[in-house]
């Protein structure tokens, strides 16, 4: 067990404090910059090919999901704007030091593990452009996005607004193609029918997967103690961020299968870039120049935002103190370096498909308890400040976060045996990690 909390080197390392330069604006194109990335590009071919046409209605059902719990995130934002926010809130609901690490926990791996199936998507959009290996382009952007991320937020979040513009402008085009053949030839397919009728299990289960879609409004309270104002403005950008790319999805997934089809669809490796060139042929080079800005700007809100819970929970003395370090650009330079480093090494081995269910499975754990932990505080703290408050209670009990872990433990039943078991591995290795670097486990 080694002694994090008093290592004799902890006075040895200079603090500063993380730099506020986000305002509203910044934080909800941060929010939406993430959310609106790979996942659109690349899942919604993955996600046709489960529900068909219908796929339009998995976009609802995760928005609807995500909705709960954003509303959850809101409001605990308002009352606890720090970074490693997950760990926060449960430490504070529960005051249970290894559960709240394991939360953290499987926000940190599934943070950097994301990042790297987004630059394999990247790299997948580079090479059937210019050729070249996967791998290395992988490699590559994870690097420049790894030294994006140590020159600053504000750095971090000019790349993030230059890209999230490019990237919602590719929607919008997808969109204004959509409403082009709706306008001119009216509805073209069955919206409900799916591959071999296999009706709601399939609409289900490809909202298990396309939830990696939504993946990015719960990053968005970790950069609280970057942010202006945080108890008003990060709730603010969250739900702007959660509103803004709701619509955006459902506009987009209506548009797609109605202009190609769910067939066509699911056996395109680019399946927007399709939907765009089914109508304006010479349109692929150019879409797909927008889809790399798309998944470069989510890989490197994936890899900031790992490298601030790593470094709040290293604060809080549950990782070794050099992780808590912040460089003279103030940035967590130490946690950084790691997080880069873990994407570099697992950039090896990634599938897009396998990822975005394993992360989707750690992020509805994630979900349940944070959730819950509204839940608690609501009755543990009810008189505690709170900048926003989820609307619908009955008395102090708050019935949307009480729907968002219903359904967050629900969709669960949906992965296959495969990732549940890669999911109890995760959750295996984050104990072994703590009862290693925890200055006091007993107190778990």
């Amino acid at each position: 067990m080694l002694p994090i909390g008093n290592t004799p080197m902890k006075h040895k390392i200079k603090r500063f404090k993380l730099k506020r330069a986000l305002n509203l604006w910044e934080l909800s194109l941060y929010g939406v910059g993430v959310i609106l990335g790979a996942g659109i590009y690349a899942l919604i071919g993955v996600g046709a090919g489960i529900a068909g046409n219908a796929v339009w209605i998995s976009f609802i059902i995760a928005a609807i999901v995500a909705g709960f719990t954003g509303l959850s995130y809101a409001e605990l934002a308002s009352m606890y704007p720090k970074e490693a926010a997950e760990y926060t809130y449960t430490k504070k609901a529960f005051n249970k030091r290894q559960f709240s690490f394991i939360i953290g926990w499987l926000m940190i791996i599934a943070g950097i593990v994301s990042a790297v199936a987004v630059a394999f998507g990247f790299a997948g959009y580079f090479t059937h452009l210019w050729g070249g290996s996967v791998t290395v382009v992988a490699f590559i952007l994870l690097l420049v996005l790894s030294f994006i991320s140590y020159l600053g937020i504000k750095e971090s979040s000019t790349f993030n607004i230059v890209a999230t513009i490019i990237e919602t402008s590719g929607l919008l085009i997808v969109i204004a193609i959509g409403a082009y053949v709706f306008f001119s030839k009216g509805i073209q397919v069955n919206l409900l029918e799916t591959p071999l009728g296999i009706g709601v299990p399939g609409i289900m289960s490809a909202v298990a997967i396309i939830f990696f879609a939504f993946l990015g409004f719960e990053d968005m309270v970790n950069l609280a103690e970057e942010t202006k104002n945080p108890k008003k403005t990060v709730p603010r950008a969250l739900v702007l961020a959660l509103g803004l790319s709701t619509l955006l999805y459902l506009l987009v997934s209506f548009s797609a299968v109605n202009t190609v089809g769910w067939e066509k669809l699911s056996s395109s490796s680019a399946p927007l870039t399709l939907t765009v060139s089914s109508v304006i042929p010479k349109a692929d080079l150019l879409f797909s120049l927008i889809a790399l800005f798309a998944t470069a700007n989510t890989a490197l809100i994936l890899l900031v935002v790992s490298s601030r819970i790593l470094f709040g929970m290293a604060r809080d003395h549950s990782f070794p103190a050099i992780l808590s370090k912040i460089g003279s650009r103030g940035t967590p330079t130490a946690a950084v370096i790691i997080s880069g480093a873990i994407a570099l090494g697992l950039s090896l081995t990634s599938t897009i498909k396998t990822v975005a269910q394993v992360t989707d499975l750690s992020l509805f754990i994630i979900y349940a308890a944070v959730n819950l932990s509204l839940i608690v505080l609501r009755f543990k703290v009810p008189k505690a400040a709170r900048g926003f408050k989820v609307p619908f209670n009955i008395g102090k009990f708050p019935v949307l976060p009480a729907l968002g872990l219903a359904t967050s433990l629900g969709m669960i039943f949906y992965f296959e045996k495969n990732v549940l078991l890669i999911g109890l591995a995760i959750i295996g290795s984050g104990i072994l990690v703590y009862r290693i670097f925890s200055p006091n486990p007993q107190s778990a």
